[in-house]
């Protein structure tokens, strides 16, 4: 029997570490300034460290989890291990929904910014070619390889922060030769929304664990690229807070905070640039979405979750090229007929529920595992605990429309679930999948959690 083509590993810990970047800076950081300074106020920027603390604890879980799994499938393949095929699909479903409309939601973002260059792209016609234009680029790159993905992924990483830089620089001079700096009042309530906003902000990260199946060293390359790119992000979100809140007298009125903070300083072409580096950070988060969400989709599938046309690799690029079309043509469908709003709540549901679940991954795992061959995060059992109760606490805040998509999301995955139950492969797919190859070859347990000799 001819052997079924294999993923390739080509992304390297860099690499890896810029794909977490773009997974994770996106449009928020152009918004969420001024919201964050409606709630908070002065305390705002205290906020973006309370919620980098907690974040932190979470990304130490999937750090460790993370390393002991060497195949594509990030959140999906860790709860799949460690609950069981229905808690899998559970998570599957959920991570896969947020990356169609958090990708969906940023193309249509993609298209508005683009419009304060050329305000023709928001009409009907042209809104569609644009969205065509950039879906389809991304696609055909990651088509051909994830070489080829990857390296594009990582000059936009680099790119989006270039003017983000800039922005922090030119506002910290500023801020220190003038001579009476802005005083915000202190708000007292609402930190437990901004939290929840700041978890949106700064999630994302583990849909750059998805294309493990194409990492060269999972287990020693994933802990630090998830680390780095947290220590990164947390800087560039507080500082950036530091100059709006002190440099705009009410940021919580104005749409394009960092625009209008950035005319004060740098002038007209300041805001310019502010607007040209939020179509870079945009078009970097679809790009580094095209490398990790095709791959959750080929996971999916390669267990006998999904299709199993949706795990076939093409013979000559060794990608994914199936479900990286589907993905395209899924996420075009839903830019065209939603707007960004629409994914904000459904997105931040879905994260906290998949973060929660992770954590809980690392005690179970480690208690069937606990000589495995992978990073071991200090604390862990603690801080997958307080990780839990950090998902549960602002899980409180969800109202009743967040509620409604998280049921529905769970009975579409229960309907699968049943459904895949009578597909081709439904006997071997319980067991622990083997990476690379259909829905029928499988490893052991101890060999896709490192811990086999």
């Amino acid at each position: 029997m001819q052997e079924k083509t294999q993923l390739v590993r080509a992304i390297g810990r860099w690499t890896l570490a810029a794909l977490v970047l773009n997974s994770i800076i996106g449009s928020g950081i152009f918004g969420l300034p001024a919201v964050v300074a409606a709630k908070l106020g002065a305390a705002s920027t205290w906020a973006y460290l309370v919620a980098a603390a907690g974040i932190a604890m979470i990304v130490g879980c999937f750090a460790e989890v993370a390393s002991q799994f060497h195949d594509a499938g990030g959140p999906y393949l860790y709860a799949r291990a460690a609950f069981g095929r229905w808690a899998g699909m559970q998570v599957g479903w959920l991570a896969w929904l947020v990356r169609l409309t958090s990708a969906a939601a940023n193309a249509n973002l993609f298209v508005l910014y683009l419009a304060e260059f050329w305000p023709r792209a928001e009409q009907p016609v042209a809104r569609v070619a644009v969205l065509f234009l950039v879906l389809g680029g991304l696609a055909l790159a990651n088509y051909r390889g994830v070489r080829t993905g990857a390296r594009l992924n990582a000059v936009f990483a680099i790119a989006k922060l270039l003017p983000l830089g800039i922005f922090i620089a030119a506002g910290l001079v500023f801020l220190h030769t003038r001579a009476a700096p802005i005083t915000m009042p202190r708000a007292t309530g609402g930190w437990l929304d901004a939290l929840l906003l700041l978890v949106f902000a700064y999630g994302g990260f583990e849909a750059a664990l998805m294309p493990m199946g194409e990492a060269r060293n999972p287990r020693r390359d994933a802990p630090v690229a998830l680390f780095a790119a947290l220590a990164v992000v947390t800087a560039v979100y507080t500082l950036v807070q530091v100059v709006v809140v002190d440099t705009l007298d009410a940021p919580a009125g104005i749409d394009r905070p960092l625009a209008t903070s950035a005319r004060l300083f740098l002038g007209p072409a300041g805001a310019g640039l502010i607007a040209a580096g939020a179509l870079v950070s945009v078009y970097g988060y679809l790009s580094g979405q095209f490398v990790s969400a095709p791959r959750l989709t080929f996971a999916l599938a390669e267990r006998a979750d999904f299709p199993a046309v949706l795990a076939s690799v093409h013979p000559r690029f060794r990608t994914p090229h199936v479900a990286i079309v589907a993905h395209a043509v899924l996420v075009l469908a839903l830019a065209v007929a939603a707007s960004f709003r629409w994914n904000a709540a459904l997105s931040a549901v879905a994260r906290l529920l998949t973060y929660g679940v992770v954590c809980g991954s690392l005690l179970v795992l480690r208690l069937r595992h606990p000589q495995a061959e992978a990073f071991r995060l200090a604390g862990g059992r603690l801080f997958a605990v307080l990780g839990i109760a950090f998902c549960c606490l602002l899980v409180s805040r969800m109202g009743k429309g967040e509620l409604v998509a998280v049921l529905a999301t769970g009975t579409l995955a229960c309907a699968n679930w049943l459904l895949a139950r009578r597909w081709p492969g439904r006997r071997n797919a319980d067991g622990p999948p083997r990476g690379g190859g259909g829905p029928s070859q499988e490893r052991s347990a101890e060999e896709i959690t490192g811990t086999g000799s």
